[in-house]
């Protein structure tokens, strides 16, 4: 198996020399000259092609000639994801630092702290650490450190790609909100880093050499020799700090530098291991039994009260988790290797779950330095969480109960996807309001890996594209979820459209040993997205009778601009609403084509007074749309594809009043 370090030599495909502040290049440009760095690590890291390596789902072939799916699911696992994947929302330069938030552009200080046995990596020779950091940039005066790192975060430059903290949360905010940066220091610490690192919770209380006090305080020690230099009332004109140690962080580097490069915790070597020999080269941390001692002795990314703590591996999208904690929204993430098992939350698609993961390389590429692969290009807030952030225009979501839809029957709208301002009549989302309470039966979390918890308040509809910081999200569809009001986790629970076991490797055990990703691994909601019409590998519509809901996926529509949309529904299943329902269609008939196929193009005509959707059965035949909506009085085309001269019946029915139903035929003809 290749060496951590082997790997770092291989990333390190392109080198800055930094003398001070990044080289500002056009926003989303690539480093001039260079190619991608992902691309040979990954080579080196998977040495021989996998089937899972880069799995895209396509629809099933079926007979030669015959109908393909109108919105075939192609998901691609974060891990395999390289920069060629991102997509520029068109129409927007959010990274131009001129731009400022329509509502507020937020004030924040970059404070950085060293200790006396941790200098800050980008200092070090390129691939001089235990680690095989840093990488890209190296040999930096300690003095030019605190420049480059607000630049990396906040200028666009050749080594951030062009991408910054402004940028996120300018487009995930459409404009309303963006972040300046001041940077202080570097400040010394008054002890080791493994005294901040090492702390009750993740290690439990092992670890600590003898001698030395671990679980002290970084922040307090960082602010008081922040404000020791500048004074308190500099330090008070800033909204929020960001605290940025030198060195690795734990998240990063637990399973990387633990059970994916030591077989058993008795393998992990001194190299990895304590200054006390007293001590055992592993340790605790926080998801699982073990991991080297010095990945446990790096700090934990964490915010509070105003403020949050990050180290140089940390990239981008930790700070834009983080800095959502100091505008008040809590974690939504489980753990994955929990005993007994739980499912990811809201997976991949949410910045306050394992969004912050995504980014070219996904989530075992965290412990570069820079960190520039993955959690450098994190998801946005889903639609819960940006009407909580006040993000998202309060006219662009479009409010429903599910008493109301009792009496007002299906609703049928078009949403557009979440990257893109929606805009004049544009919808960012759907949110329907659980009346009364969450009426799911009650499941155990303890036994079923699957249990939501329950509780929920609400139901949030919402499309997700590849563009922009969501390039690097799995899929691009419709994303369903059950929410609550409080943030009491999981206050976000994704609706899966594949909910069985994905079935992927996660990584390679030093023995040579393939490790499946876990049920709670959040790479298992991949997959999850909802898709228009049959056949794509996903699912159309999704039903919740203990709710009475059911939504539909009706069609999916991309502009001239590149900007995507799908029509969808949503009805109660206690009430349809005070409008008459009708269907009327006629038969048709089809000439075979040379693969032996004919296609019917049957009119059908919603004779009610009100917007309906209407279900399309063809027992014998392909229909690549099953459901669609038709507003009343309109007509509408219901496509069937018959193989071989034949007749078949179809049959056309209300959703809304099965009563009202009508049967006609297609005839297939040489």
């Amino acid at each position: 198996m290749v060496t951590v370090r082997g790997l770092v030599a291989v990333v390190s495909t392109v080198v800055l020399t930094v003398t001070g502040a990044l080289a500002v290049t056009p926003a989303g440009a690539a480093p001039p000259g260079a190619g991608d760095p992902e691309t040979p690590w990954r080579a080196r890291h998977w040495p021989q092609t996998q089937p899972w390596q880069r799995d895209e789902v396509a629809a099933p072939a079926g007979l030669a000639g015959a109908p393909q799916p109108v919105d075939p699911q192609r998901y691609e696992l974060p891990d395999t994801m390289t920069w060629s994947d991102y997509r520029k929302v068109p129409g927007t330069d959010w990274a131009d630092p001129a731009v400022r938030g329509s509502e507020r552009t937020f004030n924040g200080a970059l404070v950085l702290v060293d200790y006396p046995n941790q200098p800050f990596v980008v200092t070090q020779p390129a691939n001089s650490t235990i680690y095989g950091n840093p990488s890209g940039v190296q040999n930096l005066d300690r003095a030019e450190v605190p420049a480059f790192y607000r630049d990396f975060l906040n200028t666009p430059g050749t080594l951030n790609r062009g991408h910054t903290i402004h940028e996120y949360w300018m487009e995930d905010s459409n404009g309303r909100y963006g972040i300046d940066l001041s940077a202080y220091g570097v400040y010394r610490m008054p002890h080791a880093s493994h005294d901040y690192g090492i702390e009750s919770s993740m290690q439990r209380g092992q670890g600590c050499p003898a001698g030395d006090v671990c679980g002290r305080d970084l922040r307090a020690d960082a602010r008081a020799a922040w404000i020791a230099a500048v004074g308190e009332q500099e330090a008070a004109s800033y909204d929020f700090v960001f605290f940025l140690s030198a060195g690795q962080d734990e998240s990063a580097t637990w399973q990387e530098f633990g059970q994916m490069k030591f077989t058993t915790k008795a393998d992990v070597t001194d190299e990895f291991g304590p200054p006390d020999e007293a001590l055992p080269n592993w340790n605790a941390t926080r998801y699982v039994e073990w991991t080297s001692w010095q990945a446990s002795a790096n700090i934990w990314p964490n915010a509070a009260s105003g403020s949050s703590l990050q180290a140089e591996s940390s990239g981008m999208s930790t700070y834009a988790h983080e800095f959502s904690h100091i505008l008040g929204v809590g974690d939504n993430y489980n753990n994955p290797y929990s005993v007994p098992a739980r499912r990811d939350y809201s997976g991949p698609w949410e910045m306050l779950s394992r969004g912050t993961f995504n980014g070219p390389g996904g989530p075992h590429s965290r412990w570069l330095i820079p960190g520039t692969a993955g959690s450098s290009m994190g998801a946005q807030h889903m639609l819960r969480n940006k009407i909580k952030l006040g993000i998202v225009d309060d006219a662009a979501v479009l409010k429903l109960s599910r008493d109301a839809l009792a009496g007002s029957g299906v609703v049928v709208t078009r949403v557009t996807a979440r990257e893109v301002d929606p805009g004049g009549r544009r919808l960012a989302g759907i949110n329907v309001t659980l009346d009364g309470g969450d009426k799911a039966p009650a499941c155990d979390t303890a036994t079923d890996p699957y249990c939501d918890g329950g509780k929920y308040d609400n139901y949030t509809l919402e499309v997700v594209d590849r563009m922009g910081f969501d390039s690097f999200t799995p899929d691009s569809g419709v994303l369903l979820a059950k929410t609550k009001n409080a943030d009491n986790a999981p206050f976000i629970w994704t609706v899966d459209a594949n909910p069985q076991d994905i079935d992927k490797v996660d990584f390679v055990l030093p023995d040579g040993t393939p490790q499946k990703m876990t049920i709670g691994d959040y790479r298992q909601l991949s997959d999850a997205l909802f898709h228009a019409g049959t056949g794509s590998g996903s699912e159309f519509e999704y039903v919740d009778a203990a709710n009475r809901l059911h939504f539909y996926v009706l069609d999916r529509k991309r502009d001239r601009d590149g900007v995507l949309s799908y029509q969808v529904a949503v009805r109660s299943l206690d009430g349809a609403g005070p409008s008459a329902r009708g269907v009327k269609a006629h038969s048709a008939s089809a000439r075979l084509d040379r693969s032996g196929w004919a296609r019917c193009d049957i009119p059908v005509r919603n004779t009610g007074r009100g917007d309906d959707v209407l279900r399309v059965a063809a027992p014998g035949a392909s229909v690549p749309r099953a459901v669609v909506a038709v507003p009343g009085g309109r007509t509408a085309t219901a496509q069937v594809a018959v193989h071989g001269a034949s007749r078949v019946a179809v049959t056309i029915s209300s959703e809304s009043n099965p009563a009202a139903t009508t049967t006609v035929t297609c005839t297939a003809r040489r």
